[in-house]
């Protein structure tokens, strides 16, 4: 069982930068993949940024250049940093981590959502 707790969220005028945090209760392993979802209001929860097992990171074309998600093993810890934030980047914004066990089946894990906001 792993619980994800998350941090860093808040109100930015557009062109500021917020960096997300998130917590796990347990180290991650090689076969582990996470990442970032939000979802707008109104809207459909969207992948923004995910780093697979192999250690790629991909991104929501909207976000990429802006962006950047990375851990932290050693402290069992997820961020997203973001750049130059605009007004669409407005939603909350959930982290996440898939739990593989070798040669076996994952288990999604997800943080409590944190809202950000940027809005003139």
């Amino acid at each position: 069982q792993v619980q994800l707790v998350q941090s860093g969220g808040g109100l930015v005028q557009p062109g500021e930068s917020l960096t997300l945090s998130c917590a796990a209760s347990t180290m991650f392993s090689n076969t582990d993949g996470m990442g970032w979802y939000r979802q707008i209001t109104g809207k459909e929860r969207d992948m923004v940024a995910t780093l697979t097992t192999q250690g790629t990171a991909n991104y929501l074309d909207s976000v990429k250049g802006r962006f950047t998600i990375s851990k932290d093993g050693a402290k069992n810890m997820i961020y997203l940093q973001m750049n130059n934030l605009k007004p669409e980047d407005t939603a909350v914004y959930y982290c996440y981590v898939e739990v593989v066990p070798h040669s076996g089946r994952g288990t999604v894990y997800w943080g409590q959502g944190t809202l950000v906001t940027a809005s003139p």
